[in-house]
């Protein structure tokens, strides 16, 4: 039988869902944070369907799906939460969800919908660019024995792009990702988010001298985000070996249409 992660922050709730599956056949990775769910449904481990609960007490889950998505993770996601807005519903989609269902349920109902996506089968995961790992606790992203903090909407906006490497992603794109559903954007602002993010990524890569196309936010700070959280480079001790040989890596610029994660 197929594999379910379950993360659900409510003893009982977690309790009553396993008994559910595991009496259904199904193995189970239980996990109550949004730490744990990172570290246990990440690609390469042995899950089949995800089970996981929004209100999460260390991060929102829909940031924890988009981590697992950039990661590499495909297994389809089902979200409980009591958030049943269309507003909450659409956002999760956006996150990456492939189902999502409203407290209280029916575990009739949860396991109907477990076993749908469970027989589309386990998808291969694919490679995450350069080895970067994104924390939805912290908004960090690392590599190696670097690592950088970066703001909640830089950090689903760089979540979108990872989950589908190499390919164009377009601005509308990535709106729905990392704004609020009924955001209205301007698509200077998805330009700036970009170049600060490129300028976060290239203290990863241990360079700092502009990012090969020439397009560089003017101010050169990340005054204009109003979330806080600017870019902090932490340096640690495989800091210097990381900058000896940093890899290639560019949000490229696809004009008019959006950008790519190279």
């Amino acid at each position: 039988m197929p594999t379910v992660g379950v993360c659900e922050d409510d003893p009982l709730i977690r309790r009553v869902l396993a008994e559910a599956l595991g009496g259904a056949g199904y193995s189970l990775l239980l996990a109550h944070t949004g730490a744990e769910a990172v570290a246990l449904f990440g690609p390469g481990q042995p899950v089949d369907v995800i089970v996981l609960d929004i209100g999460l007490p260390d991060s929102d889950g829909r940031d924890v799906c988009q981590a697992l998505r950039a990661a590499g993770q495909l297994a389809p996601v089902l979200f409980l939460t009591a958030r049943t807005g269309v507003q909450d519903i659409v956002t999760g989609f956006h996150a990456g969800g492939d189902d999502y269902l409203g407290k209280p349920f029916a575990l009739a109902e949860v396991l109907v919908r477990v076993g749908a996506l469970a027989r589309r089968g386990r998808p291969e995961p694919y490679r995450q660019p350069a080895g970067l790992r994104l924390d939805p606790q912290r908004f960090t992203v690392a590599r190696a024995d670097l690592e950088i903090a970066v703001t909640p909407t830089e950090f689903r906006m760089l979540a979108a792009l990872l989950a589908r490497p190499g390919e164009v992603v377009r601005r509308r794109d990535l709106v729905a990702a990392a704004w609020p559903h009924g955001a209205i954007v301007a698509e200077n602002t998805v330009d700036s988010y970009v170049r600060r993010l490129r300028r976060k990524l290239e203290l990863l890569d241990g360079e700092s001298d502009g990012d090969g196309d020439g397009d560089r936010d003017s101010e050169g700070s990340d005054r204009g985000d109003h979330e806080g959280g600017g870019a902090v480079a932490l340096a640690g001790p495989g800091a210097d070996a990381a900058r000896e040989s940093p890899p290639s890596r560019r949000i490229e610029t696809v004009r008019g249409v959006g950008y790519a994660l190279r």
